[in-house]
């Protein structure tokens, strides 16, 4: 089988690129740069854009699955540049799945498109979409969702896979940060109650979008539907980004501040890069202070039931993984 991997060079992307290239099959990453450790693993890489419609199209000959996993991730940003990355791109994909006959396409999609900036707590995939979002990366994700959903037919089975907060050595986005502010002293407990939240370990979040894509083709249980991912081990915020600061052998955060204002210096940060145009992102958002502030754990059942999804690497063993990774490689 000849798989495309929009993204193979990335966190999540490259973890299904060594699974896939693991099991024997031939593999193509779509990805903006070119990356040594796909040449090593005899992946084929072409460079280019999501917004290039013939650039993707072109990716996809031949191929015979598709994961688009490729998207702009991030708490800011012009609506225009989420809008093209993450929607136009993934219109371009699914195009080029019409285009080149490809009959499966697994997209890697985020829970933040039911985030409504209350607790979610056990939820499930019938939560809807909200009607307002607090930050573009949301808006625009939920968007290519509801596109590919809508393009599942009887000649293209599509599934929607939503990983929560995927971290694990190599993570280039969240660890990164969280152990960069933690050893600045930029890290505030955002109130102080025990808010339960998911995270999934990489390598189980890779093994979910490999399950589900054998489990995938037209008229299949999997075809249209979308999919929590987690690794069913809802920790409080704190605690787990603590555990994470420990395993860089970083000081623990004790310091806190209340919601509310934390959710008026997002507004107030807001404002002033936008008015003035600052440069870099903003220290706080309304949208990272619901985040940090609110319960979101989800009801795995379903990909369970389907495609029989597991996760096989816990929590503890992920943090060893990471832990020993990190004193190898500090960031």
């Amino acid at each position: 089988m000849k798989v495309l991997v929009t993204g193979g060079g990335g966190f999540l992307g490259g973890a299904i690129v060594r699974m896939l290239r693991g099991r024997g099959d031939e593999v193509c990453s779509f990805s903006r740069s070119i990356y040594p450790a796909l040449t090593e693993l005899g992946v084929e890489q072409l460079r280019g854009t999501l917004e290039d419609r013939d650039a993707v199209v072109n990716a996809a000959k031949g191929c015979d699955l598709l994961f688009h996993v490729a998207a702009k991730a991030g708490i800011w940003g012009s609506y225009h540049d989420f809008y093209q990355a993450n929607v136009a791109g993934t219109e371009h994909v699914i195009a080029a799945c019409r285009h080149n006959g490809i009959s499966r396409l697994v997209y890697t999609s985020s829970p933040s498109v039911v985030f409504d900036g209350s607790d979610v707590e056990g939820g499930n995939e019938s939560l809807p979409y909200p009607l307002v979002y607090e930050a573009h990366y949301p808006a625009t994700k939920a968007l290519a969702e509801q596109l590919v959903l809508a393009a599942n037919s009887p000649d293209l089975a599509v599934t929607a896979l939503r990983p929560h907060l995927i971290w694990g050595p190599g993570d280039n986005h969240l660890v990164p940060r969280i152990i960069a502010r933690g050893r600045a002293g930029k890290l505030r407990r955002i109130g102080t109650r025990p808010n339960l939240v998911d995270t999934v370990y990489v390598d189980n979040a890779a093994r979910a979008h490999i399950q589900a894509a054998d489990q995938l083709y037209p008229g299949s249980s999997v075809a249209g539907n979308t999919y929590f991912i987690s690794n069913n081990e809802p920790l409080p915020l704190w605690d787990m980004i603590n555990r994470i600061l420990a395993a860089a052998s970083i000081p623990p955060v004790t310091r806190s501040i209340p919601p509310k204002l934390a959710f008026a210096i997002g507004c107030i940060c807001e404002g002033l890069w936008n008015l003035f145009r600052l440069s870099g992102e903003p220290p706080m958002t309304r949208f990272v202070a619901q985040e940090l502030a609110s319960a979101h754990w989800f009801d795995i059942s379903a990909a369970r039931r389907d495609f029989g999804y597991r996760p096989e690497i816990s929590i503890d063993e992920g943090l060893l993984r990471l832990r020993q990774s990190l004193q190898s490689t500090p960031p």
